[in-house]
């Protein structure tokens, strides 16, 4: 493993000719990060600046907590993940999805420029006007495939106030809860964000809302009515969204759960969720809002059509679930068994990224299973 703490390092080490992997914060599911004849570590680059106007430069080694409290402590924030420990290099190269990305985007829909080693060891600038076909590409394609990334420039927002939402509902509605949420959560108003996991006997609901307590319960009344009990919620008003954050981070582990999934455009049918639920863990996450009002091609990002996302480790829940799903896969969860994984998780755009790849990395210097 090479310790990379600039540029030129980063230089080197791809002119020296050994295949190299970049490594940002390590969670590859795939282990894609670990693979390469010389490991770049990457998180040396971690410097983090956000000027006046809301503009944040960020070090492609940053991890998700450095990111948020940095963010924190300019009044500024950015839609982007729960985990702690996660890169931001990564979650952005593949899209990028959390709590408030219904109302803003994924992290990837944030990014306005780049910085990126190449094959042959030169360093470009890219954004709308530099690069663009490499800047499209970079915007939800998955890390790794044209180049190093070394650092990040984000549009941020100003950091919101928040309402948390947590529940646990009885273990003998899982059906019916389930049935409620795929049909309210993806079309709920995009302040609010539902997500649910399945997890042995429990049903576990998580969320934020931008909205204060109050409209966010008479929001969250309306689901109760669908399941047809009583709103069993936990609502905790006036936190910053870096707080929301770090209250869902999961502690930090060296496991990498297998994980399958799949984008859904339509409801589980009633056999598919009747057969689905009490086989393992499955866990929803809310798509809709401002996710798919951006057209597919618009970044590498191809999935803006979909409903929510589900994930399973279990394979024959996925197979399951499969009968109903889209074919589409999340590229942060890259998944070895997919019959054909470059289809999946980038879907119509994927003619265009072979032919962005071929222009800017013809001899597949950068390369792992699955890569276009």
């Amino acid at each position: 493993m090479l310790h990379c703490r600039s540029v030129e390092d980063v230089v080197a080490a791809i002119k020296s000719g050994d295949r190299v992997v970049p490594r940002g914060g390590g969670h590859c599911f795939v282990d894609r990060s670990s693979s390469g004849d010389v490991v770049l570590d990457l998180t040396g680059l971690n410097t983090i600046e956000v000027r006046a106007d809301g503009v944040a430069t960020i070090g492609a080694g940053a991890l998700l907590d450095q990111v948020y409290d940095a963010l924190h402590a300019a009044g500024r924030g950015l839609p982007a993940g729960c985990g702690q420990t996660v890169g931001i290099a990564g979650l952005t190269l593949g899209g990028g999805i959390g709590l408030i990305g219904r109302k803003y985007g994924l992290t990837c829909d944030r990014l306005i420029g780049a910085q990126v080693v190449l094959a042959d060891g030169s360093v470009v600038e890219c954004d709308d006007d530099r690069e663009p076909d490499l800047f499209w590409a970079l915007r939800g394609a998955g890390g790794g495939q044209f180049g190093v990334v070394t650092e990040f420039r984000f549009a941020t927002i100003a950091e919101p106030v928040m309402t948390r939402i947590a529940a646990d509902w009885p273990a003998d509605e899982l059906e019916t809860v389930v049935a409620a949420w795929q049909a309210w959560a993806p079309d709920a108003p995009d302040d609010l964000t539902l997500n649910l996991t399945i997890d042995g006997p429990r049903a576990v609901l998580i969320g934020a809302s931008l909205l204060p307590v109050e409209p966010t319960h008479a929001l969250l009344v309306e689901f109760a009515d669908l399941v047809g009990t009583a709103v069993p919620f936990e609502l905790s008003a006036g936190m910053p969204l870096s707080a929301v954050k770090a209250s869902f981070g999961e502690p930090a582990t060296d496991e990498r759960p297998r994980i399958r999934s799949e984008f859904f455009e339509q409801s589980l049918s009633d056999d598919v969720l009747g057969e689905l639920v009490g086989g393992g863990r499955l866990a929803f996450t809310a798509m809709g809002g401002a996710y798919n009002r951006i057209a597919a091609d618009a970044t590498a990002f191809a999935h803006r059509n979909q409903r929510f996302l589900l994930e399973t480790a279990n394979d024959r829940s996925w197979a399951i679930a499969h009968a109903d799903g889209s074919g589409r896969v999340y590229p942060n969860f890259p998944d070895l068994s997919l019959a054909d994984g470059p289809a999946a998780y980038h879907g119509e755009n994927l003619a265009r990224l072979r032919a962005v790849k071929q222009a800017y990395d013809p001899d597949r210097f950068f390369t792992f299973p699955q890569a276009l």
